[in-house]
């Protein structure tokens, strides 16, 4: 029986909305605080190099515990799992409010991070109660959550700090996430389709290591260096307990994440388009306020303060807005396969205009508006592309990999630039060759993510009335077919 069918549960639309309110509020929590970094080391008289934790903490453990808790919620229950990890959010996000010094905010940001399995738990709610029509759209708009809730973090972080104070930065969120965690308790209905097994803790451990230890040392590099010995020690040993942990996965009977799974066509070129759109998108994050924000004596820079630099990437937000509403119906039209492409190209000619007309403030907006469509585009398709790949009761922990596969490649990307614009400075600035560099690199990760699109396997659809049409989320087939 299709639960959205079932009269004694919520109506689909009533379990979005608190999915929507639940996502927001985590991808809120990711980007707001990155502008207001400097005012935050200076009231807690922190140093750079701890202050920098703040990101690096919340990034550890939403990479970390984003396919744990997808697991755990295909085991025991999404709903469930949900409501947890929005409990956890809230006590992260409360000490944070009320830290007086960084390690305690720390603290805070590093619990804050483990509900990166919102997004995997909320796709797979998706899957169990939406009618079967509306679950590529309500997936489309949940996903381009992710990237809405970042750039309207970076937007509404200047004139949160200017008039109020950082701590509102987590006092605002704090509000959506004890209203979600509360509408979740009331009106998100457990779902029917469970996976039992038990979790493979030895799995979890290494997965957690070489994660953990990788993403440290890619936070790290703009203070060691890439070619250091604590940056090369560190991946090796990230990199060893990754294998390692594929080993155990590959000879255990309930593996953790099945890598079964993990060679279907359709689940690793689609993981690998989401690392290379992460790179794009978190560098954006980044690249675009510093720039506006560099001094007009730079000779590119345009001065820009803090409340007006989020403004430069509030076209990018509101595309992002735009084309979720509209993904249900671009996915009908055109495919998953077909948006992943264009989101990615959109993307990609953002930073080609970046590289080479940045010097009027409207060439911005224009680069801007195509980074939201293609960010859009991007990020409400991934999901559905993986949907399409694998069985019903895998969705958590799938998606749960794609978005830490995005994650990654946003920590490396991120990295990478900064790197570039450390390393070319011209009395105390980067040099416009180093912000050239940099928008390069983008363009260059994302025209892989085009390439790397283009062989994904296209869905067929099977003709409605058949058998295989009830068994399959419109969005594809069954993963035997796309092995």
């Amino acid at each position: 029986m299709n639960p959205a069918a079932d009269p004694q549960r919520q109506h689909y639309r009533i379990t979005f909305t608190v999915l929507a309110v639940s996502a927001l509020s985590y991808s809120l929590l990711q980007s707001m605080i990155i502008p207001a970094i400097p005012d935050i080391q200076e009231s807690l008289h922190a140093s750079a190099t701890s202050v920098s934790w703040l990101l690096t903490a919340f990034l550890l453990t939403a990479s970390v515990a984003t396919p744990i808790v997808g697991r755990l919620g295909d085991m025991y229950g999404k709903e469930r799992a949900l409501l947890v990890v929005m409990i956890i959010l809230a006590v992260g996000t409360f000490i944070s409010a009320i830290a007086s010094n960084v390690e305690l905010m720390i603290a805070g940001r590093a619990i804050q991070g483990i509900a990166g399995g919102v997004f995997p738990l909320a796709f797979a709610i998706i899957r169990d109660e939406f009618p079967r029509d509306r679950v590529a759209g309500g997936m489309g708009l949940i996903s381009s959550i992710l990237g809405i809730g970042g750039g309207l973090g970076l937007v509404l972080a200047g004139p949160i700090t200017e008039h109020l104070s950082y701590h509102w930065l987590y006092w605002f969120p704090l509000i959506a996430v004890v209203i979600g965690a509360v509408a979740t308790h009331l009106f998100v209905p457990e779902s029917p389709v469970k996976s039992p097994g038990r979790v493979n803790w030895l799995a979890a451990a290494l997965l957690s290591v070489g994660l953990g230890v990788v993403l440290v040392a890619i936070s790290q590099t703009a203070t060691w260096g890439w070619g250091s010995a604590k940056t090369l020690g560190l991946l090796a040993v990230g990199l060893l307990a990754l294998a390692a942990w594929v080993t155990v996965e590959l000879r255990a009977d309930e593996p953790l994440i099945d890598m079964k799974m993990m060679r279907i066509k359709g689940v690793w070129t689609t993981n690998l388009v989401a690392f290379l759109v992460g790179v794009g998108m978190y560098a954006s994050f980044l690249l675009i306020p510093e720039f506006v924000q560099e001094p007009t004596s730079t000779g590119y820079g345009f001065g820009a303060a803090v409340t007006a630099s989020g403004l430069f990437l509030l076209p990018a937000t509101v595309m992002q807005v735009v084309v979720g509403q509209l993904s249900g119906r671009l996915e009908h039209r055109f495919g998953s396969k077909v948006l992943a492409i264009a989101g990615a190209l959109s993307c990609a000619l953002a930073f080609v205009m970046l590289m080479v007309a940045r010097s009027s403030e409207w060439e911005v907006y224009v680069a801007s508006v195509l980074l939201g469509t293609g960010i859009g585009l991007a990020l409400s398709s991934l999901p559905n592309l993986i949907v399409a790949s694998v069985p019903q009761d895998q969705t958590g922990v799938a998606t749960g990999v794609n978005n830490v596969t995005r994650t990654v490649g946003g920590a490396l990307g991120a990295q990478v630039v900064v790197t570039f614009l450390a390393g070319d400075m011209l009395n105390g600035a980067p040099t416009e060759g180093a912000y050239t560099l940099a928008f390069g690199l983008c363009v260059v990760a994302l025209i892989a993510g085009v390439l790397v699109a283009l062989i994904i396997p296209s869905a067929r659809r099977p003709r409605a009335g058949t058998p295989a049409a009830a068994a399959v989320a419109p969005t594809g087939t069954p993963a035997a077919q796309q092995a």
